[in-house]
């Protein structure tokens, strides 16, 4: 790693790009996000009883997400991503405000919260490639680890106290109190975005790579980002090892179950067991920011992964809350080496005139890890228990950390992030 990615922290804190700005208008959105998640997952368990209830919140948000995966890609590599992502934040406070509107109707259940949910999942289709695609426009490339880091540990910091705080929000005053707070918060972010400013694509992270024919199709541009992730085993290895190992493995869909009937703390104990996965994030993102490595860059992410799966099943089996926060924060910690090193791979090895496509894709995987792994818990949850649920998420990682390290040699295999451009 050159020594500018390493050596001078506060360079990137120095960028004329607004650099600071991208990373306060992503801690208002974020914390937005999560204060709502946790609001939104009590609220309907609170309303229904019912896991396959919380499996629906997962889905109501992936299913546009899907639909809407090719119309983002696009968009977001022949607009600027700067107001793409504007546009997006401000249709999620939109659906902040929905949510206060229905917080005072009770009589309109949950179904209503589905169809609010749908539109924040449409929104998120948007503003995750969006965000990722813009990241490297704003630092160069020597910086672009480093920055990936950074990012992803102030989003993990903004992560830490939202839960715990929208846990102690909605016990104080319920939902009406909170959405309120995520709502300001939304429009807070899409207001200090407009202070960034792109950096000149000489200087930057994100220079174009090899030319490409252009096309007017949507289909034809899309189908060229398409082929582009499937004829590099590198890159389809790492987002498909992302999407299986937390869609069969997750167990955040999970928590609202465990801290009413299995810890028995209330929505309070929901808030700090989520904060707990971020308090392990923003450990492992501050040593990252601080002693970017790489080397061995491959195998320091599947090893991560594992031991992902092993404190799921930690927290799995724990009936204490100290243990169960702990796990939590191991995971979240491994989550973190592993989004550190699949950023950065897949940065490096996809054009900038790209990057909106192969994000797209990306967070089509990351969405269905996450949304569609809820409805997975949440169904299996309802068929065979929350513990035995959990349990066999946790060994599912672990099974799919040795057959990517077998399908995907060149993976396991590959040493420093510049290696992924081969």
């Amino acid at each position: 790693m050159p020594a500018s990615s390493s050596g001078d922290f506060s360079a990137l804190f120095r960028q004329p790009s607004g650099f600071i700005a991208f990373l306060l208008a992503r801690v208002l959105a974020v914390g937005a996000t999560q204060i709502q998640a946790v609001v939104v997952a009590w609220q309907v368990y609170d309303l229904t009883r019912e896991p396959m209830a919380l499996a629906y919140v997962g889905l109501a948000q992936f299913l546009p997400m899907l639909f809407l995966l090719l119309p983002a890609g696009d968009l977001i590599d022949r607009l600027p991503r700067k107001h793409i992502l504007s546009a997006s934040w401000s249709v999620g406070a939109v659906c902040s405000a929905l949510l206060w509107w229905l917080s005072g109707h009770g009589h309109a259940g949950v179904s209503s919260i589905y169809a609010v949910l749908v539109l924040f999942g449409a929104s998120r289709a948007f503003s995750g490639p969006a965000m990722q695609s813009l990241l490297p426009q704003l630092v160069t490339r020597e910086q672009l680890p480093q920055a990936i880091a950074t990012n992803s540990m102030v989003m993990r910091s903004a992560a830490i106290g939202a839960p715990f705080l929208g846990g102690l929000l909605y016990a104080a005053g319920g939902s009406f109190l909170t959405y309120p707070i995520c709502l300001v918060a939304f429009a807070g972010g899409a207001v200090l975005l407009q202070k960034v400013r792109v950096l000149p694509a000489e200087s930057r992270a994100g220079q174009a790579g090899a030319p490409q024919a252009v096309s007017t199709n949507i289909w034809q541009r899309f189908g060229i980002g398409i082929r582009f992730i499937f004829g590099r085993p590198m890159i389809l290895g790492t987002i498909s090892l992302d999407l299986f190992a937390v869609l069969l493995g997750g167990v955040v869909a999970l928590l609202p179950i465990y801290a009413q009937e299995v810890l028995h703390v209330g929505p309070q104990g929901l808030g700090l067991l989520r904060s707990s996965i971020a308090a392990g994030e923003v450990a492992a993102g501050v040593c990252l920011s601080m002693f970017p490595f790489n080397a061995k860059v491959g195998r320091r992410m599947l090893l991560a992964v594992a031991v992902f799966g092993v404190a799921n099943l930690v927290f799995a089996l724990s009936h204490w809350m100290w243990l169960s926060c702990l796990a939590l924060a191991v995971a979240g910690a491994a989550d973190m080496v592993s989004v550190y090193v699949r950023g950065a791979l897949l940065q490096f090895a996809t054009p900038d005139e790209m990057r909106g496509r192969v994000n797209s894709v990306n967070m089509l995987f990351i969405g269905s890890s996450n949304e569609l792994g809820e409805f997975r818990a949440g169904s299996s949850a309802a068929l065979l228990g929350a513990v035995p649920a959990a349990i066999a998420g946790g060994l599912c990682t672990l099974v799919v950390v040795g057959l990517w390290s077998y399908l995907f040699p060149a993976l396991r295999t590959v040493n420093r992030f510049e290696n992924a451009q081969r």
